[in-house]
């Protein structure tokens, strides 16, 4: 079958994303708290997390016996342990930081003169989303940076990538990386997907509690996974 190692590569790896609670962990909270083109940060982790097994498995190749790889990987796994913790906390802030005033000015004509009218209104952001264009732009580069950061984080990727020895020529090697490298994107983008979907779901709550719960709950989720992420790496 030639499209095995291709489908294969897509099993395996996309059981590697979605097995992974710091995988999930990471990319729930900036979904939740995006809520638009949720896809796009499910893809952009999944693209930086090949990045980062692709960079660690270049070190890995090529200085080996120069460098301590698998120092620098269970640092990193520090370090994705930090971020989650972190991650949970700016959702906690997004969630329960106080009343902030915005001004809308509105430009019209009366009289043939200019007349510009600001308005003030206070809201909480606990029920609902201002969501701007550098928002979205900072969440998707964190996405990106996170993703880059987990796949620089444990050699024990290279397990996942095991089967290409036993393939017997060059071309179901590749198929299996193209189908390892097209899952883990995939996987993060539905998980992505999905996240968004609940999270739109639950603004639709007249009293917006359920959102509020849901965000809550993506904030406790980071912080306990990066709690145990840092005392078991």
């Amino acid at each position: 079958m030639t499209a095995f190692p291709f489908i294969a590569g897509i099993l395996a790896s996309s059981a590697h994303v979605v097995s992974g609670p710091d995988h999930l962990a990471a990319v729930t909270p900036l979904v939740v708290e995006s809520r638009h083109k949720t896809w796009k940060i499910g893809f952009l982790w999944g693209v930086g997390h090949l990045l980062g097994m692709l960079l660690i498995g270049l070190l890995f190749l090529t200085f080996k016996d120069r460098i301590p790889v698998e120092l620098i990987s269970h640092v990193n796994e520090k370090l994705v342990a930090l971020i989650l913790i972190a991650l949970g906390f700016w959702t906690f802030y997004r969630l329960y930081r106080p009343a902030r005033k915005h001004t809308h000015p509105h430009v019209h004509t009366s009289n043939n003169e200019v007349v510009v009218h600001i308005h003030k209104h206070e809201h909480k952001d606990a029920g609902h989303f201002h969501t701007h264009d550098t928002f979205k732009r900072q969440t998707a580069w964190s996405s990106l940076g996170i993703g880059i950061i987990h796949g620089f984080a444990g050699v024990s990727h290279f397990i996942l990538l095991f089967p290409v020895l036993g393939f017997t020529d060059m071309s179901q090697s590749l198929r299996y990386l193209a189908g390892f490298a097209v899952g883990t994107v995939l996987a993060m983008t539905l998980y992505a997907l999905l996240i968004g979907w609940i999270s739109e779901f639950s603004a639709r709550s007249r009293s917006g509690k359920l959102l509020q719960a849901f965000r809550l709950l993506s904030g406790v989720f980071a912080v306990v996974v990066g709690i145990f992420w840092l005392y078991q790496a």
